[in-house]
């Protein structure tokens, strides 16, 4: 059954879930209150003690064990693809999501006068790619989105003939606007045009079945609500556009017989590990592994539905004490990223206090953005709330 089957099953549905399980396996919970997954998240214990294992092998070992923990690595491309409801075969394993915006971006068959259209609200990793092919006749085409309310009929006004790529984002990272993928992916095949989506701020806890939903690319790194480390994460691309865009950067790992050293024979792979090139982050992918594990603990369904019950619980608590929402909260618009403001206070200041008292939180255009993953609790933001009255 795919991430999003599950969803659709148990939509809404909290109850089977043992979140304490879940809180007992993250380590940083133990001293802090925790509402920072969109920036950086902590690593759970079964990660932390994957990547430490293969650091004590290596210096152990060398490379005397090297398979062993190549196909943990390997393991990552099934446990993505389950994920996405792909299959393993259109999945690559990278450090960034920006090296996977980047794929496309610098292997896609451009032509002068072509377009991409995406947000002025995107992050930079889903801008800049795509503004650094002006000087090859590519137009980068932003579209407003005022307070980074997202508006598809903007978008689509925005888009012509000559665009190839429609580039959004999953969830907004500033304000946390959830985007309505399917109406994406329909707007963008309408218009002519491929969907390329950064999901970084979605996925690990909202449902996504690219069998059902046909996105073109997606790239995503695992350090957000993966709860992997950094620099490791997926990149997927539709199989029927594995030809389509022509590798940036080749290398031993590219071609079907990587382990063949000193018969060059130059056939890049059938499968999206053409664009993986050389040398993988082992230890990151290791621990993006066992966090992914973890995550398949629990439904989609049951993953979104306590990350929404935590956030809109502690909208309730934030307008208590006369905070200002800035995020909508309106049904599926809805995401883990709460962004909000106390007129008349410096929101990094009120940040280093929390801090102070162990409560972790981000500043993004001056506001406060609480981020929390399904192992919160009610006890977190009573935390929050009584921190922030002392801010």
């Amino acid at each position: 059954m795919t991430e999003y089957a599950a969803y659709e099953e148990s939509k809404g549905g909290i109850e089977g879930a043992d979140w304490a399980a879940f809180r007992a396996q993250m380590p940083v919970a133990r001293r802090y209150a925790y509402f920072d997954h969109a920036a950086v998240a902590p690593l759970p214990e079964a990660a932390r003690q994957g990547v430490c294992d293969w650091a004590d092998d290596l210096a152990a070992q060398g490379d005397a064990d090297w398979p062993r923990w190549g196909n943990r690595v390997e393991s990552v491309r099934g446990l993505g693809a389950r994920l996405l409801g792909a299959r393993p075969e259109e999945i690559a394993l990278v450090k960034s999501t920006s090296e996977g915006i980047g794929l496309v971006a610098e292997g896609f068959p451009w032509q002068a006068g072509d377009n991409v259209v995406t947000f002025d609200c995107e992050f930079p990793a889903n801008v800049y790619p795509w503004q650094n092919l002006a000087d090859r006749g590519v137009e980068t085409r932003l579209v407003p989105a005022p307070e980074g309310r997202i508006d598809l009929n903007r978008l689509e006004e925005a888009c012509d003939a000559r665009t190839r790529i429609v580039a959004v984002s999953w969830v907004q990272f500033a304000g946390g606007w959830r985007l309505d993928l399917d109406a994406a992916a329909e707007l963008a095949h309408r218009r002519g045009a491929l969907l390329l989506v950064d999901a970084i701020q979605g996925l690990g806890v909202f449902p996504i079945d690219v069998g059902r939903t046909p996105i073109d690319f997606l790239a995503a790194d695992g350090h957000k609500w993966l709860l992997g480390p950094e620099g490791a994460g997926l990149f997927y691309v539709r199989s029927e556009h594995l030809k389509l865009l022509r590798p940036r950067s080749v290398g031993w790992n590219s071609v079907v017989r990587p382990y063949e050293f000193t018969q060059i024979d130059f056939t890049l792979k059938p499968t999206a590990g053409r664009y993986e090139g050389g040398a993988q982050n082992m230890p990151g992918m290791i621990g993006l592994a066992e966090s992914l594990k973890l995550l398949e603990r629990f439904t989609a369904g049951q993953k979104a539905a306590r990350v929404l019950a935590i956030t809109d619980l502690a909208c309730r608590r934030l307008e208590e004490i006369g905070a200002v929402i800035h995020s909508s909260r309106i049904g599926d618009e809805r995401s883990g990223i709460v962004s909000f403001s106390f007129p008349g206070q410096d929101a990094l200041a009120q940040r280093r206090r929390l801090l102070e008292a162990n409560i972790v939180l981000s500043c993004r255009g001056g506001r406060l953005r609480i981020s929390p993953h399904a192992y919160a609790n009610e006890e977190d933001v009573d935390r929050l709330m009584e921190g922030l009255r002392g801010a």
